[in-house]
């Protein structure tokens, strides 16, 4: 803030009645009091201006962390894009896995699982329950028969190639499918820190704002004390030429006024003079200085 007490106070009647050496006082006073005023007034235009820029830098700052995270949300965009299509895709395929599988089981009526659920619940009761020689006989003949059949299915569809090339396939969709998931991950984290570090930058650049405002502020007030300074220096300089002026003006006329009466002594004299009167040196000098002798 301006320290008002500093400042030099010019009233009409300072102008009207204070003496020329008061006034020459003044002048100086108010002079220098706009100086240190100005000198002020520059010093925070140029801390406002350091501060303006420093807003536009941060600014600046904010603008770039935004184009990179769209730049980024555009390539997490594409990823996504990419990573939905592969797990479709990969779902496909593991559908026609799934099916494969079925046809090949329902092509030999029961499928695996329950085909060895049935051979352990053949061995079960060949185990707990007391049977006839030709009973066991039967039924260990039909167990083996039950693995005969559970291991050529299985090895047959182990053995499939199509199958496995299938399912190869699928893992291979699915693994691309994650490996852009990651980069979704991965380019969202930076997208996010960008998008962080773009509201941090915004909000410094408010606050360096505000201080360029206040400072702004700040240079103006002293600007104003300045010109109101200047204005009162110069009209005490005008008071002055004024006065200098009517003094001028006082001295001629009282120069004319001597002059004048100069000029009528000198009349009077000359007129002695045609007179045939006899004069004195001093009166000679006064008719030669008025240009009557």
């Amino acid at each position: 803030m301006v320290d008002e007490s500093k400042n030099i106070e010019l009233t009409e009647d300072d102008l009207e009645n204070k003496s020329k050496g008061q006034l020459i006082k003044m002048a100086g006073q108010l002079r220098d009091r706009r100086n240190d005023l100005n000198q002020m007034a520059s010093e925070r235009a140029s801390k406002r201006d350091d501060l303006n820029a420093k807003t536009r830098e941060k600014v600046d700052e904010a603008q770039e962390h935004r184009e990179k995270r769209d730049e980024l949300n555009e390539q997490v965009q594409e990823h996504k894009e990419s990573r939905n299509e592969l797990n479709a895709e990969a779902n496909e395929l593991f559908d026609k896995v799934e099916q494969l599988k079925s046809d090949m089981e329902l092509d030999e009526g029961t499928d695996l699982e329950e085909l060895k659920e049935e051979i352990e619940q053949l061995e079960f009761k060949q185990q707990t329950e007391v049977l006839s020689s030709e009973e066991e006989k039967e039924l260990i003949e039909k167990i083996e028969s039950k693995r005969e059949e559970y291991e050529e299915r299985k090895q047959k569809l182990d053995q499939n190639e199509d199958l496995e090339e299938l399912v190869a396939e699928a893992e291979e969709v699915r693994s691309e499918a994650s490996q852009h998931h990651q980069k979704v991950t991965e380019l969202a984290d930076k997208a996010q820190e960008h998008h962080n570090q773009m509201i941090e930058a915004y909000r410094e650049a408010d606050d360096v704002r505000d201080e360029a405002d206040e400072m702004h502020e700040k240079f103006v007030e002293a600007q104003e004390a300045a010109d109101r300074h200047h204005e009162d220096f110069v009209r005490v300089q005008k008071r002055l030429r004024e006065l200098d002026k009517k003094e001028e003006e006082e001295r001629k006329s009282e120069r004319d006024k001597k002059k004048e009466e100069a000029k009528e002594e000198a009349e009077e004299i000359y007129q002695k003079f045609k007179e045939g009167e006899t004069l004195e040196t001093e009166d000679l000098m006064k008719l030669q200085k008025t240009g009557l002798l």
